[in-house]
């Protein structure tokens, strides 16, 4: 069952208290949305930065490391040893690995298998059922650049729900 006991504190603010809190926790908001948002114009990618959720890029990325993401141009091919971030039908969570190979067809289209840096095998374990390559509307976006270890954050608030909010809490009472 849910504790509401932060409501006892609530009862015993000040109504100027209770609008500076409510304030606070509305300036934190708006400013990890604005921050967001000036990345998707930025980068042009609805989906601006990933953190790394595991080590199967150790050798590029750690778990934690926070990649920032721009969508590819559609003219540009996608080469042997870029990485690349790409969606497997059924998967929610996007995946970032490198191009290990390229097929390319006679007719321009192109395939491609990845594999992470720190696998041993290809990627075709991860891919949908009977899908041995992937091709190019697959590949969501290219990692730009990174920031070491800044996601595990990300991932802490994600794992754990009362590390999330202490971490609210503490963004709303300090000043």
């Amino acid at each position: 069952m849910v504790s509401l006991d932060f409501l006892d504190d609530v009862q015993w603010m000040n109504k100027r208290q209770l609008y500076y809190q409510v304030l606070n926790f509305g300036k934190i908001v708006s400013s990890a949305l604005m921050l967001r948002k000036g990345l998707t114009v930025r980068t042009g990618s609805e989906s601006p930065a990933v953190a790394v959720l595991s080590g199967s890029m150790e050798r590029a990325f750690h778990r934690g490391d926070f990649l920032f993401l721009a969508n590819r141009v559609e003219d540009h091919p996608v080469g042997v040893e870029e990485i690349v971030v790409f969606r497997i039908e059924g998967r929610e969570v996007p995946i970032v690995h490198r191009v290990l190979k390229i097929h390319e067809k006679q007719n321009g289209r192109m395939k491609f298998l990845t594999k992470g840096g720190n696998s041993v095998v290809d990627d075709r374990g991860l891919y949908k059922q009977g899908q041995h390559w992937l091709e190019k509307n697959h590949a969501v976006r290219g990692a730009r650049g990174f920031v070491p270890y800044v996601g595990i954050v990300a991932i802490l608030m994600n794992d754990e729900p009362k590390f999330k909010c202490a971490v609210l809490f503490l963004l709303v009472h300090c000043e």
